[in-house]
C-alpha cells in the first residue's frame, strides 16, 4: 500500500511497526527489521518502530519483583540480566557501556532500592520498564550503525495513562489504559523528532510523569495507541507466527490462518484466549479506523491477518475457537434471591470493593455465577478468601477452580445453533459449569474443568468444520492450516482419481450417476492395516461396501468379514464357499431369532449386545463361545449419528449390566470368549483405541473366560485434500503398548470405511447451473438418492469438475441433486470453475456408505458401479 504522490499533499502517513520479543532477540532478526523499515521508507511512509523486551527478559524482571531472599538475591538476579544484555550488545558489535550503561546502573539501583522489600507498585513499574528500554536502545544503536537514519524516543513522553473508576492500585500502576485524546499539536511535536523513530512498547507515564505498565501484551497495545494518535495508515504487528488462527495452532495443528477479520471478531478472539494479540490493542485501532496487520518476522513477504472494518458481505460462521486457562468461578446462592431488589447490587459492590472485574455471568432464580479472568484481575488465594468472607454476608458462596473457558467466536452465532448439535454433545460429556452467549451475537462460551479443555479443542475444531459451522471454504477469510504451513511447499501426492481422469471420463460416458472403485487403492489401505503388527486378526465391516470385487481383494489380503445381517453372511459365503467360518463375525443389532439361527448354523462368531437373546432363546447358545459388545457409556465420531456408544445409542451392553449378562450366559451354558466395543466413526485420535482397550481389558478381568478383545473400527478418513490422513504409526504404537501390557488377549479390529472410502468416487453429470438470490447452484443428475451421507451425517466430500480439472475457480457454488427435498444438497459453497450442462463432476471419498445406501426415491434409478484394476 503505497500512498500516492500528490503535489502540495500533507506529510507522508505513518506506519507503526511493532516487533515482539522473539523478533528482537538476535542480530539476524534486527537485520530483518532494518530491511523492512527501509522498505516502508521506500514506499513513502514515515515509520515508527515499537519493540518489546528481548525474549525472556520480562519474565526475568517479573520473577525479580516476586523474589524472596532480600537484597542479595535480587543482586544475583540482576547480574544475570546485566550479563544477558552485555552479551547481546557484543553480538551486535556495540559498546555496552556507551549504549546501555545508564540502564545497567538503573537496574542495579533498583535492585538495591528500599522499596524493593515491600515490592512497591511504583518500584515494580520502574523495574519492568527496563526490558523495553534496553531492547529499544540496543536496536536503535545497531540500526543506526547499519546506516539507517533512526531516532530513539521515550514512549513515556507520548503515552499518558488514564485513571478509571473503581480501579485498584495495582491496575492503576501495572495494568493501565492510555488516553486516545491527543493534544492539538501532538502529531506536529511527534513528527519533529524525525520521520523514522524507535520507541518502547509496554510502558507509559501518568500525569505526574511516573512510569506505568500496560500489562502483559502491552507492546501490542502501545503500537495501537501510537497508530490511533498518529492516524497511521496501518499498524503492523510482527511476531513469530503469521497471523491469527482458527484455534491455537500448537494445540490444533489443523487450525486455519484467518486472513481477514473485522475489529469486533478480532477483539473477541483475543479476549477469549488467543495469544497473538493483546485484547486491549484492538480498541484503539477500531476507534481511529486504523487497519491492523499481523505478520511473521521470519516470513516478511507472507500475507498474514488483516483486521479492519466489518465487510457488508461477511458470511456468518465460527471464525475461531479459543480457550483460556486459570478461570475462577464464584457461585453465589441467595436465600429468597428471586425478585429480591438490590441483590445483584449488593453482590457486585463487594467485587468492586476488592478491585475485581467480572467477565462472564450466569444466573437462575436462586443462583448467580460469575467468572474472574486472571489476566484482568489480581486473583490470589488471599483476595478470594476476603471476597468470599464479604459475600457470605448476603449469600452462600462456592469458589470453583481451576477452570477454563472455551469460546466459539464468529458473526451470526445464533443462526448457527442448528449446526452445533455435535459440538454441544461433545460438551455434554464433560462437566460444564457455565454457558454464556453474548448479546452481540459474536460468541458462545463454555466454562469447563481446566484439566479437560486442551484435549477438547482439536475435537471441537474438527466438529465445527464437519458441521459447516466454520466455513473454511471462504478463501477470503480462511487460509492454509498451520500444519500445511509447517510442512512447506512440498506438493501432496495427487489422488488416484486425478491420475486416472481419462479413464473416469470414459466411465462417465457409460452413464451417470456411477460409482467407480480403484482396487489398487483398496489393496494399499489393506496393507497399511496389515502393518499393525500387534493385531492378531483384521476384519472388514462389509456394510461399508459389499461390492464383490472389493470383497475378493480383501479376502486375498487376509481379512475376515464383519457382517451385521444374514444377507451379508450370505454374500460372503456365496463368494467364498470354502471360507473358514472363524473368519466371519456376526455383529447384529436387534436382529430376529432367525438371523441368529442362520449365523450359528454357519459356525461363524456371534456377538450379542444385550441379554435378551440369552434370556429368551437360551437353547441357541448352549455350548457356544460368544462375543459380547459393551458400551462404556460414551461414543466418538464426527456426527451424532455415527456415534455408536453412550446412553443415546442403541448398541452395546452397559458396563453395569455385565455381571447380570454373565449370569445369563452361565445359565444358558454359553461361554464369553471375546469382548467388543465399537464407539463411532471418523476418529483421528489414536488414543481412543487405548481407552477402548483399557475398558475392555478391565471388564475381561472380571469374567475370567475372555481370550480376545475386538477394539472395533472407526478410523478417520480425511474429507478434504488439505486435511492430514489418519496417523497409522500412532495407532501402531498404541496397539503395541496394549499388547505388551496384556499379552494374554488376542487383539482384533474391524475397520470398514478406512479401507474403501478413498478408493471410490461418484461421477455425476451437470444438468443445470442456476443463480437465485445471490447463490449459484450446480444441479447434477444424482443427489441424496445416490449419496445419502451429506444429508444424513452432514458429511463433507471434496467435489471437483472432472471435465475442467485444473481450470481456475469461478467462485462458490452449491451442488444440488434432482430429488424433491430441501436437504438434497451434496455440497455447499464449494469453489468450482465455470461449469456447464454436460460437465462431469466427481465426488471424492465416496467408496464407503455410498452405493450401498442408495435408493430409488422419486423412482429414480440406482447408481451403477464399476471397478478399475489395471
Amino acid at each position: 500500500m503505497t500512498p500516492p504522490a500528490v503535489s502540495g499533499a500533507p506529510a507522508a502517513p505513518w506506519v507503526v511497526m511493532k516487533f515482539g520479543g522473539t523478533s528482537v532477540s538476535s542480530r539476524a532478526r534486527w537485520d530483518t527489521i532494518g530491511d523492512m523499515v527501509a522498505k516502508r521508507k521506500s514506499e513513502g511512509f514515515r515509520v515508527l518502530v515499537v519493540v518489546s523486551a528481548v525474549s525472556g527478559v520480562t519474565n526475568a524482571l517479573v520473577a525479580l519483583t516476586e523474589a524472596g531472599g532480600g537484597r542479595s538475591t535480587r543482586l544475583m538476579q540482576t547480574e544475570a540480566l546485566e550479563t544477558k544484555h552485555r552479551d547481546f550488545a557484543a553480538a551486535l558489535d556495540l559498546d555496552a557501556g556507551a549504549v546501555i550503561g545508564d540502564l545497567i546502573a538503573a537496574l542495579r539501583a533498583l535492585a538495591a532500592d528500599p522499596r524493593a522489600d515491600a515490592a512497591a507498585l511504583d518500584w515494580q513499574a520502574e523495574l519492568l520498564a527496563l526490558g523495553e528500554l534496553f531492547s529499544s536502545r540496543l536496536g536503535s544503536a545497531y540500526l543506526s550503525a547499519r546506516g539507517l537514519d533512526l531516532r530513539w524516543s521515550d514512549a513515556r513522553r507520548h503515552l499518558r495513562a488514564v485513571k478509571l473508576p473503581n480501579q485498584s492500585a495495582w491496575a492503576a500502576r501495572l495494568s493501565v489504559n492510555c488516553s486516545l485524546q491527543a493534544e492539538p499539536d501532538f502529531a506536529e511535536r511527534f513528527a519533529a523528532q524525525g520521520d523514522t523513530l524507535i520507541t518502547q512498547g509496554f510502558i507509559c507515564a501518568d500525569d505526574e510523569g511516573k512510569t506505568c505498565i500496560l500489562g502483559r501484551g502491552g507492546s501490542d497495545t502501545s503500537a495501537a495507541y501510537f497508530g490511533a494518535l498518529l492516524r497511521a495508515a496501518r499498524v503492523e504487528t510482527w511476531t513469530d507466527v503469521p497471523g491469527m488462527f482458527s484455534a491455537n495452532p500448537r494445540q490444533v495443528p489443523q487450525a486455519r490462518l484467518l486472513a481477514r477479520l473485522d475489529y469486533e471478531e478480532a477483539q473477541e478472539i483475543a479476549s477469549t484466549g488467543a495469544k497473538v494479540l493483546h485484547p486491549r490493542c484492538i480498541s484503539p485501532c477500531r476507534e481511529a479506523r486504523v487497519p491492523l496487520w499481523i505478520r511473521d518476522t521470519s516470513q516478511p513477504d507472507f500475507e498474514g491477518t488483516v483486521i479492519g472494518p466489518r465487510l457488508a458481505d461477511a458470511v456468518p460462521g465460527v471464525k475461531a475457537i479459543s480457550s483460556k486457562r486459570g478461570i475462577v468461578l464464584v457461585s453465589m446462592d441467595g436465600i429468597g434471591m428471586w425478585q429480591q431488589v438490590g441483590f445483584l447490587a449488593d453482590v457486585f459492590e463487594r467485587f468492586k470493593r476488592h478491585g475485581l472485574s467480572v467477565d462472564l455471568i450466569g444466573s437462575s432464580e436462586a443462583n448467580v455465577t460469575v467468572s474472574l479472568d486472571p489476566s484482568d484481575n489480581l486473583v490470589t488465594t488471599d483476595v478470594l478468601e476476603r471476597l468470599a468472607a464479604d459475600l457470605a454476608e448476603v449469600c452462600r458462596v462456592k469458589v470453583i477452580a481451576p477452570c477454563a473457558s472455551i469460546t466459539l467466536v464468529g458473526r451470526g452465532m445464533r443462526s448457527l445453533l442448528h449446526r452445533l448439535s455435535d459440538v454441544l454433545a461433545e460438551f455434554g460429556r464433560e462437566r460444564v459449569h457455565l454457558i454464556s452467549q453474548s448479546s452481540n451475537d459474536l460468541n458462545l462460551t463454555f466454562v469447563v474443568d481446566e484439566a479437560v479443555a486442551e484435549d477438547m479443542l482439536p475435537r471441537l475444531h474438527e466438529l465445527l468444520i464437519h458441521a459447516q459451522a466454520m466455513p473454511v471454504d471462504e478463501a477470503s477469510v480462511f487460509g492454509p492450516s498451520w500444519k500445511e504451513m509447517q510442512r512447506g511447499s512440498s506438493p501432496r501426492p495427487q489422488p488416484w482419481w486425478a491420475l486416472r481422469r481419462e479413464a473416469l471420463l470414459a466411465q462417465a460416458a457409460l452413464g451417470t450417476p456411477r460409482y467407480v472403485y480403484d482396487l489398487a487403492s483398496v489393496r494399499e489401505n489393506a496393507r497399511a492395516l496389515r502393518g499393525l503388527g500387534a493385531l492378531d486378526r483384521r476384519f472388514y465391516a462389509i456394510k461399508a461396501n459389499p461390492h464383490p470385487d472389493i470383497l475378493r481383494v480383501l479376502e486375498e489380503e487376509g481379512f475376515g468379514f464383519e457382517c451385521v445381517s444374514a444377507g451379508e453372511i450370505g454374500r460372503v459365503f456365496s463368494l467364498f464357499p470354502k471360507l473358514d467360518p472363524t473368519r466371519v463375525l456376526f455383529t447384529p443389532s436387534f436382529a430376529a431369532r432367525a438371523e441368529y439361527e442362520a449365523a450359528l448354523a454357519r459356525d461363524v462368531w456371534v456377538t450379542l449386545d444385550s441379554a435378551y437373546p440369552l434370556r429368551h432363546w437360551p437353547e441357541l447358545f448352549r455350548r457356544r463361545a460368544l462375543w459380547l459388545r459393551l458400551d462404556p457409556g460414551y461414543g466418538r465420531g464426527h456426527h451424532e449419528k455415527v456415534r455408536t456408544g453412550g446412553t443415546g445409542a442403541k448398541f452395546g451392553l452397559p458396563l453395569d449390566a455385565l455381571e447380570e449378562f454373565a449370569a445369563e450366559a452361565a445359565r444358558a451354558g454359553a461361554m464369553i470368549f471375546g469382548l467388543h466395543a465399537h464407539l463411532g466413526s471418523g476418529i483421528f485420535d489414536a488414543l481412543h483405541w487405548r481407552d477402548v482397550f483399557a475398558r475392555l481389558a478391565a471388564a475381561a478381568e472380571t469374567l475370567g473366560t475372555v481370550e480376545a478383545l475386538n477394539l472395533g473400527g472407526g478410523l478417520g478418513v480425511a474429507s478434504e485434500p488439505e486435511l492430514d490422513p489418519f496417523e497409522m504409526d500412532a495407532l501402531a504404537e498404541v496397539l503395541a503398548q496394549a499388547k505388551a501390557l496384556c499379552p494374554q488377549y488376542a487383539l482384533w479390529m474391524e475397520p470398514g470405511r478406512y479401507l474403501v472410502a478413498r478408493a471410490g468416487v461418484l461421477l455425476l453429470r451437470v444438468t443445470q447451473v442456476v443463480e437465485k438470490s445471490g447463490v449459484r447452484r450446480v444441479g447434477v443428475d444424482g443427489g441424496m438418492n445416490a449419496l445419502l451421507r451429506p444429508a444424513l451425517y452432514n458429511a463433507r466430500h471434496e467435489v471437483v469438475n472432472l471435465s475442467r480439472l485444473g481450470e481456475a475457480d469461478d467462485g462458490q457454488f452449491d451442488v444440488v441433486g434432482p430429488i424433491c427435498e430441501t436437504g438434497d444438497v451434496l455440497a455447499r459453497r464449494r469453489r468450482l470453475p465455470a461449469s456447464f450442462e454436460g460437465d462431469v463432476l466427481l465426488v471424492a471419498t465416496a467408496g464407503a456408505y455410498g452405493a450401498v445406501m442408495a435408493s430409488t426415491y422419486n423412482l429414480r434409478d440406482l447408481p451403477t458401479e464399476a471397478v478399475l484394476d489395471d
